[in-house]
């Protein structure tokens, strides 16, 4: 992207696993190295093949049309980067705003050999250095939402000093309290019941059952259900303080904090566009059922836990070495991770202060469940349009679907979108009002105070025109305050096929990244340049999620600056004329949107309104593509 330095160097050239991975990794294995610094980004060519050829041979000015080719090439790029800027696209303005510039030095053009091309570079530099000091800080639509800090890694490692005269009231609390799993009194257990009445322990404590109010409910039904104790759940509480968000250091995710291998394995979908392991309720069934299959491996809740936290293969192992299915003789004998031997105590003594919450000064008001209505969209929508629609914040759309990674929804047709309560019957009835395939283009819009149709038509980047057709009024239509506008924006929000980086982490495969970017193996390979069936840890790979590109259209796109001239006789050869002035385009292996777009003289927006699958998939061989002859 570009960044303040990259800024800089363009003024220079103006002058001139296992589960078990999931805790051991932390407790035995020594911090790696550095990861590796990501390879040289790779430049797309400039779109002056003509030009660059002649390279060789010194010119003493370059060739007029190769000088208009960039300029229109700049030009676009950087309006490209404009509008997905304005759109809050900010990870697909960073690619445009970079290709516009690389072309420009890359080029072999100096900048005052044309007036034009310098004003456009500074122009480009300017309005980076602008956006990039606003807003480049902030995430945007292609950039998973932040993560919280898991619970367990803050406690599972450390060591408590035992209060001894906490020992008789603990075991007079545990005997007056109802509890249907097996609490224990040893030092260990009393170690973390004092820490728990420190400020800092006491705090976590105190986050925890306060956010367990909104789920308390739910997990109970589940646990019932599984026929489980219901006092496994302050597991979620040791483990997470039930924030569904809530990532650990080993990549452990969720409340119930499920490695993904681990979750897949219950069911749990990870993916490009969604991670269940942060989806409040089917982590929950997932975790009561893989709680159950380690009580039936093991037939002892204390193990189960333990299997739990460190992988039921270390705890098989453990007993095999011992001969001891029982947890505190394996605690004794130091046969489990360290932090899985403190893992049991902290569930057991989050146990015991829980059922006896003013004995130990807890004082909370738990939160409320939060009832939602469930929906079915049954196509891929932004949650800007959600929001706009029924009248409520993005953030509050996204605290509703934790488990949704990106502002799009997928492409499932059996997704399920959480609204708010009492909003579904509105959401339908409004969105029917916009075309399925526009549901990740066009937005909404209320009318605010002083506004106008063409001051929204500015701020949304389309045609006062095109709002009004869209809405059946007249352009000289006076606006009232609180109106609801359907605008028709061009700039696609859908976040198929778009490149995004990804940094290789331990224990990454292939075919893993594959799948969860919905790619091929071969594809990966391909866009990389990797020739084995590894890739090692820290690598940047470049992915276009959803999106599968053969070799022949990345060099489609290489060759995209071939001539007008070439691009019509091409795109005469290929179409079929349509009594309505429109052709009909075969498309032919290794074309693009691009190249199609400058063979016929038209646009990659046109091209998408007058296509509508091209919403929701790429371009492929063979496809048949209306298009308006300007």
């Amino acid at each position: 992207m570009v960044t303040g330095a990259l800024v800089a160097a363009l003024g220079a050239g103006l002058a001139a696993c296992d589960q078990s991975s999931k805790r051991q990794t932390r407790a035995r294995v020594p911090q790696s190295a550095p990861a590796p610094a990501p390879p040289p980004q790779q430049i797309e060519p400039v779109p002056l093949t003509a030009h660059r050829a002649q390279q060789a041979k010194p010119l003493t000015k370059p060739p007029r049309e190769a000088i208009e080719i960039l300029l229109e090439s700049v030009e676009a790029a950087f309006k490209s980067g404009e509008e997905s800027y304005k759109a809050g696209h900010l990870a697909k303005a960073r690619r445009d705003f970079d290709r516009a510039v690389d072309w420009i030095l890359m080029s072999g053009i100096r900048l005052d050999e044309d007036p034009r091309l310098e004003a456009l570079f500074n122009r480009v530099v300017e309005t980076v250095h602008a956006y990039e000091a606003a807003a480049f800080r902030e995430g945007d639509g292609f950039r998973e939402p932040e993560s919280e800090p898991a619970t367990i890694d803050e406690i599972a490692e450390m060591d408590f000093p035992v209060d001894p005269s906490l020992r008789e009231k603990v075991e007079r609390d545990v005997q007056a309290a109802p509890h249907d799993l097996p609490l224990v009194v040893n030092d260990l257990v009393l170690s973390y019941v004092n820490f728990f009445q420190t400020p800092r322990g006491r705090a976590i404590v105190e986050g925890g059952l306060r956010r367990a109010g909104r789920y308390r409910e739910m997990i109970e039904r589940i646990f019932r259900e599984e026929g489980l104790p219901q006092d496994l759940i302050y597991l979620a509480q040791a483990e997470s303080s039930f924030k569904p968000t809530a990532l650990s250091r080993a990549r452990a995710r969720g409340m119930w904090q499920f490695m993904s291998f681990r979750g897949q394995e219950y069911g749990l979908r990870v993916s490009w566009w969604l991670d269940e392991r942060q989806d409040p309720e089917k982590s929950t069934r997932a975790a009561a059922r893989h709680l159950r299959d380690l009580y039936e491996e093991f037939g002892d809740w204390h193990l189960a836990m333990a299997a739990y936290n460190t992988g039921p293969g270390g705890v098989a192992r453990a007993i095999e070495r011992t001969g001891y299915a029982d947890f505190w003789e394996l605690h004794k004998r130091n046969v489990l991770p360290r932090e899985t031997k403190n893992y049991v105590p902290i569930i057991l003594a989050m146990t015991i202060i829980a059922k006896n919450q003013e004995k130990y000064g807890i004082r909370v008001q738990p939160e409320e469940p939060v009832p939602t209505d469930v929906v079915k969209p049954g196509h891929p929508i932004d949650l800007r349009l959600v929001a706009e629609t029924i009248d409520v914040s993005v953030d509050a759309l996204k605290q509703l679907n934790p488990a949704l990674l990106r502002t799009v929804t997928p492409r499932d047709p059996e997704f399920e979108l959480h609204l708010p309560a009492g909003s579904a019957e509105r959401f339908f009835a409004e969105i029917a009002e916009i075309p399925q395939e526009k549901w990740v283009l066009w937005r909404r819009h209320r009318v605010e105070p002083g506004e106008t149709l063409s001051g929204i038509a500015g701020k949304y980047r389309v045609s006062a025109t095109a709002i009004a057709q869209v809405n059946g009024i007249d352009t000289r239509t006076v606006l009232s305050v609180g109106d609801r506008l359907i605008i028709p924006a061009t700039t696609a929000s859908t976040p198929t096929g778009q490149m995004v980086s990804y940094r290789v982490r331990r224990g990454d495969t292939l075919s893993e990244i594959a799948r969860q970017h919905d790619v091929s193996i071969e594809d990966l390979r391909r866009w990389n340049g990797i020739k084995g069936s590894t890739v090692a840890r820290g690598a940047v790979l470049k992915v276009y999620p959803g999106g599968r590109q053969s070799s022949t259209q990345q060099s489609a796109r290489r060759q995209s600056s071939d001539s007008d001239a070439a691009g019509a006789a091409l795109a005469s050869a290929a179409a079929e004329r349509n009594p309505d002035g429109t052709v009909t385009h075969r498309v032919k292996p290794g074309e693009t949107l691009w190249s199609i777009a400058r063979a016929y003289r038209t646009t990659v927006e046109s091209l998408r309104a007058a296509n509508e699958f091209l919403v929701s998939r790429q371009l492929k061989a063979g496809d048949l593509l209306v298009i308006m002859v300007p």
